[in-house]
């Protein structure tokens, strides 16, 4: 929480100070960027951060730490887990959270400048915080790895947004719901299975919503490349982009293995139970892909509304003819991939 203030107060000292001219008026709800600073739309803005802050903390805590023990603060080294998907979900959370708040503080008035560290503490803040709490949970521990890529992605759009004033290289994502297997997986002593596609669904959720937010192995991560403004003089469209991503796939434990042990009793088979995989059957793999994209941002409108849901939904890689390549050994065209 000291942390938290320490940021509030800077911001609002680079607010205070960010913009000379007179406050410009304009209705709180509009999607018109204001041109000068809004002191009503940054005081809105603080406000639902604040809150929205709190609120995911106390919710967090709840929900997810309330069913294990506090202990004294613990590292926790998961860098060889998930394929370093969740790594690379940690740079794409720190690269959108820092440019959702910069941006909003560019609608309030604020100079560009300004609004791009403040997006960058903001960013840094709200994954820090759920890091320092795995610090002190039994279930999970402090990860110097969860850290580094957070603060890549919030460097990322802090980098560009300084140097070149706006975002030529941008982390996007995109899901491909998994049909997963029926087969069944057996344990250590023969006496119980489970279907793999229940076994996912107990990891991964079964609609698709839920699926978007946690299933690694549907979830594709990009990074999106705007080629006008890496060449200016050239007749692409300002508006296209070239993209590579990154997926993996036979992902059903956390670490790099194909064996799990049943935490507690469920559906009559006891905790303790120990289930193999078939690495044959089902090997873990790492995907490459190339593809286009749009960046829906350089989209010519007068609608300051259709602006605004451009710039919240770019968060989206835009389905596209793709190339797939994967650690496996094989290549493959989709026509349309998402």
């Amino acid at each position: 929480m000291r942390t938290f203030l320490l940021i509030f107060f800077f911001s609002f000292f680079l607010i205070k100070n960010s913009v000379a001219q007179e406050t410009k008026k304009l209705p709180l709800l509009s999607f018109q960027a204001a041109d000068s600073l809004n002191k009503k739309r940054v005081w809105t803005i603080t406000g639902i951060g604040t809150s929205c802050y709190v609120g995911m903390f106390a919710l967090l805590n709840q929900a997810w730490y309330s069913s294990y023990s506090k202990v004294p603060f613990h590292y926790f080294n998961d860098n060889d887990e998930w394929m370093q998907m969740d790594k690379v979900g940690h740079v794409f959370g720190g690269y959108f959270e820092s440019r959702w708040f910069s941006q909003a503080y560019q609608w309030a008035g604020v100079r560009q400048k300004n609004a791009a560290w403040i997006g960058f503490g903001a960013g840094m803040l709200v994954q820090g915080t759920l890091e320092f709490s795995d610090g002190f949970s039994e279930k999970w521990g402090f990860s110097k790895g969860d850290i580094l890529g957070n603060t890549i992605g919030a460097s990322l759009f802090l980098g560009q947004e300084l140097g070149w004033k706006e975002q030529r290289l941008m982390m996007k994502v995109s899901n491909t719901p998994v049909k997963y297997p029926s087969d069944f997986v057996f344990s250590d002593d023969k006496k119980y299975n489970i279907r793999l596609s229940d076994k996912a669904a107990d990891l991964y959720g079964n609609n698709y919503i839920v699926s978007f937010l946690k299933d690694y192995n549907a979830q594709t991560l990009w990074l999106s490349a705007n080629i006008h403004s890496f060449l200016p003089n050239s007749r692409v469209p300002k508006w296209l982009n070239v993209a590579v991503g990154y997926g993996a796939q036979n992902m059903y434990v956390g670490d790099n293995q194909y064996f799990w042990k049943q935490e507690s009793a469920k559906n009559g088979i006891p905790a303790g139970t120990v289930f193999n995989i078939d690495k044959n059957l089902f090997p873990r793999y790492r995907q490459y892909y190339l593809s286009l994209d749009v960046d829906l941002t350089k989209i010519k409108t007068k609608s300051h509304f259709l602006r605004t849901i451009f710039h919240a939904v770019n968060i989206l890689k835009i389905p596209a003819p793709t190339l797939e390549f994967n650690s496996a050994g094989k290549m493959r065209f989709l026509p349309v991939y998402f």
